[in-house]
């Protein structure tokens, strides 16, 4: 899977998705327009490197406030996770995660666009694209 932004992760498993959660996540996309991203901080957490991505924490809050019921990652980083690009789990030794953060910190500021909301599904056959839905762009 390419780098990306999860606005909520685990969302609803595949065999519980039902229209209306595809409704809402169209919904929630036409709500919030493309947008410009500069990427310029690398974060860390323990086992975990990932570089933020502020600019879309608006339409993360979104998700997760339309499926209240969703624990975004089981807890892990409390109520309201940081909207960031995962780059390293598992990045449990110090040295190790201190090389992977400075070789992202090299390549950062990094200027990007988010246009469109993907829904992906884990199956079988791993994970696959479901639907997506462009930024901004009213459904209809």
């Amino acid at each position: 899977m390419p780098a990306h932004v999860s606005l909520l992760y685990p969302f609803v498993p595949v065999s519980a998705l039902t229209d209306e959660d595809e409704r809402g996540v169209r919904s929630l996309a036409a709500g919030f327009p493309a947008t410009d991203l500069l990427l310029e901080e690398v974060v860390t957490a323990p086992g975990f490197v990932a570089v933020a991505v502020p600019g879309l924490q608006s339409i993360v809050d979104a998700f997760c406030a339309e499926w209240p019921g969703l624990r975004p990652y089981k807890g892990r980083f409390g109520a309201r996770p940081a909207a960031h690009v995962t780059v390293a789990m598992g990045a449990d030794d110090p040295t190790a995660a201190a090389r992977v953060r400075a070789a992202i910190g090299s390549l950062l500021p990094l200027r990007t666009r988010a246009v469109a909301v993907r829904l992906v599904v884990l199956t079988e056959e791993g994970w696959q694209p479901r639907l997506t839905v462009p930024l901004g762009v009213p459904d209809g």
